[in-house]
């Protein structure tokens, strides 16, 4: 594992799996900006190496990350913080065509939990929790929080997070489907990565087949999300690794994908 020029994350390679790091535990990973350009620019190098195949993200053994930097904000108005452009940051994030899992340990809140809720996959251990905060501040969601949040919890729940300020603890989160799957106080990294290396040996094609399905069906009536899967659906089976794929199944052997 490398430290990148801002030393804001570290990444890390292992059998297919970029892993990305945050790296400010003396700020309980607050997002500042170096570290919200410090994860872009490492998600950004991660989704163009084709040896990386999906991608974990986690903030460490202590914490996943705090919120923003409230230092970044604090004296600005709507025109400042509309020129800083705070999307630019998330936008590799929530738009990487690879797996993205998140890792969480202990708390993850405000842009910590809207960091975590674009990825695909949420691994929490049994001492994480998630909120959106941001009213205590004066302020709202800005990343998401609101609208991915009522969308995996449901409104009733995501009030009780955004307008009270109550955290969700990760039994009640997995209940719920925030998150994917809780593990044992410290283990969610080491699940992240087995499930990061299942995702890694995928065909690629069908991978991003499926989260483009995922993410623009979700919003669609469902008779046009059922042509677009079914469009996705059809284009798979002009692939290369269509074919490897079914091939290895019948032949009872292990499939050799090659992202064809």
């Amino acid at each position: 594992m490398t430290d990148t020029p801002e030393q804001a994350v570290l990444i890390g390679r292992d059998a297919g799996v970029g892993i990305v790091t945050l790296n400010r535990p003396e700020k309980r990973n607050a997002l500042d900006l170096s570290l919200r350009a410090a994860i872009a620019a490492a998600v950004t190098e991660l989704a163009a190496d084709d040896s990386v195949r999906a991608i974990v993200i986690t903030g460490g053994e202590k914490i996943f990350a705090a919120g923003a930097d409230l230092n970044l904000l604090v004296n600005k108005g709507p025109q400042e913080v509309a020129d800083i452009d705070l999307g630019q940051y998330w936008s590799p994030v929530a738009n990487c065509q690879k797996p993205v899992i998140a890792a969480v340990n202990g708390f993850a809140l405000g842009a910590g939990c809207e960091l975590a809720m674009m990825c695909d996959v949420i691994i929490a251990d049994s001492k994480a929790q998630f909120g959106q905060p941001e009213a205590r501040v004066g302020i709202m969601p800005g990343a998401g929080g609101t609208q991915r949040l009522v969308r995996a919890v449901g409104k009733a729940v995501a009030s009780l997070m955004l307008v009270c300020g109550e955290n969700l603890k990760a039994e009640r989160a997995e209940r719920l489907g925030l998150i994917s799957e809780m593990t044992a106080e410290g283990q969610a990294l080491p699940r992240a990565l087995e499930l990061a290396q299942v995702a890694a040996k995928l065909p690629p094609k069908a991978v991003r087949a499926i989260k483009q399905t995922l993410a623009q069906g979700a919003d669609l009536p469902l008779g046009a999300a059922l042509q677009l899967e079914n469009r996705e659906f059809l284009l798979l089976f002009d692939t290369a690794d269509k074919t490897e794929g079914m091939t290895a199944f019948l032949e009872k052997r292990s499939a050799e994908f090659t992202g064809k």
